[in-house]
């Protein structure tokens, strides 16, 4: 039987920072990170296309906004390793950063593997031992004399700790590593969880054909609709891809288009191309554009659908075309603007957790408590990031989510009188 004072379950973005908050507390105890991977932050390593936006830089008033279900859980988390407090320690750690638009950080050489790098090292030089290729199969409360729990693993090797850190992370992308085995674990101790579901995933519009390559649409306008009802709204960019309408903008709106779906609500989503214009202003434009189409001798006796492509071309993206006319097969001046301005798509499901970028629901917030994030229910254990009933939207805020509360989780394992 191996022996620590601190054992971390999930060498993540929590893991990683709860062992280096427990380093570096002085209170001399012994603290072991169990990654059941080849290597440590494997889901770091895909976040953001591979450049890793680790973090939102934005104050607490407007960070807040975009965490669910109950962003005063996640407060004191927040305020123990703020956003700029962040940036500066990895920056001190070898890592500098940029921040891009929309107040999103990421590594000044946009490679996530410098974030891994970064977190291990300061892991591991804060007195942290990282195991790596050690699933966990159980855990348990020990019977060992000064010790609360017992974590089994499948190599035959078991551990007795004093202080359980769970930091597992969710189910999605469950390739890298992340198949939502500490959900069960906390059950062990009586923990409710929360009904899990994707978020941040792609909605699959009805009777969908993928035309074989990503449509992007840049600076349009979204809304959901919920059993007839519009439930929010919002600008950006997004992508038509093989999972369906995803990207920086569908990203936003799909916590609540999935959850209405599992629930059996009937979901649509209404594009609006040119958010912009006013469609009294758009429509004057495209009678002007047509007129022009039809006056110009390179289109004399050309077809009228050859002469839409051309109005379409002026409109929207070349890429674009042949999904709209899937929408509007018989598109005219006259009502082009009212199709640009509601594009009405009917929602029949979503990409699930196999490529979704985080998991919605969790371990029941009103058990944890959030100034320690130590269990209501059995001292000692402790949970963190993604496994808890906390997500937000694109943008950093996630990945952040994970390290405070991590480094919350260890700084008070760490220096808890046991």
């Amino acid at each position: 039987m191996k022996e620590c004072d601190i054992l971390i379950i999930g060498a993540g973005a929590a893991g990683l920072m709860a062992a280096y908050a427990a380093g570096i507390s002085g209170s001399g105890k012994s603290v072991t990170v169990l990654e059941k991977m080849s290597r440590p932050g494997r889901k770091i390593m895909i976040t953001g296309k591979g450049r890793c936006n680790f973090t939102n830089v934005k104050p607490w008033e407007a960070f807040q906004e975009h965490v669910h279900p109950n962003a005063r859980f996640l407060r004191p988390a927040f305020f123990n390793l703020p956003p700029e407090k962040l940036t500066g320690l990895f920056a001190e750690k070898g890592m500098p950063s940029v921040v891009e638009r929309g107040e999103r950080a990421f590594p000044a050489d946009h490679k996530a593997v410098s974030v891994v790098d970064c977190l291990c090292r300061m892991a591991e030089d804060a007195g942290a031992k990282i195991v790596c290729d050690c699933a966990v199969t159980a855990v348990l409360r020990s019977n060992r004399a000064g010790y609360r729990f017992q974590v089994n693993c499948s190599d035959g090797s078991s551990w007795a700790c004093r202080r359980l850190i769970i930091t597992t992370g969710g189910k999605s992308y469950p390739r890298t590593g992340s198949s939502g085995d500490g959900y069960a674990w906390a059950t062990v101790f009586g923990h409710r969880i929360t009904p899990l579901f994707p978020s941040l995933c792609a909605l699959t519009p009805r009777n969908y054909e993928y035309a074989g390559e990503w449509v992007s649409l840049k600076n349009v306008s979204l809304s959901s609709v919920i059993d007839g009802n519009e439930a929010q709204s919002s600008f950006g960019d997004l992508d038509f891809t093989d999972g369906g309408i995803e990207g920086p903008l569908g990203f936003r709106l799909s916590r609540k288009c999935v959850k209405a779906l599992c629930n059996g609500s009937r979901v649509s989503l209404v594009l609006d191309l040119k958010p912009a214009v006013e469609e009294a202003e758009l429509s004057a434009r495209i009678q002007g554009l047509w007129k022009e189409i039809q006056g110009d001798p390179r289109s004399k006796g050309k077809s009228h659908g050859f002469k839409t492509r051309i109005l379409l071309g002026k409109l929207m993206p070349q890429e674009a075309i042949g999904l709209f006319l899937k929408y509007f097969p018989e598109p005219s001046p006259g009502n082009l603007a009212s199709a640009l301005k509601h594009w009405k798509i009917d929602i029949a499901s979503y990409v699930g957790f196999e490529r979704c970028v985080v998991t919605a629901g969790g371990v029941e917030l009103s058990e944890v408590n959030p100034k320690t994030l130590e269990s209501k229910l059995e001292k000692g254990l402790h949970l963190a990031g993604e496994v808890l009933d906390l997500d937000a939207d694109t943008g950093g805020y996630n990945l952040h989510i994970a390290f405070c509360s991590g480094y919350l989780a260890g700084a008070c394992a760490a220096n808890a009188e046991d």
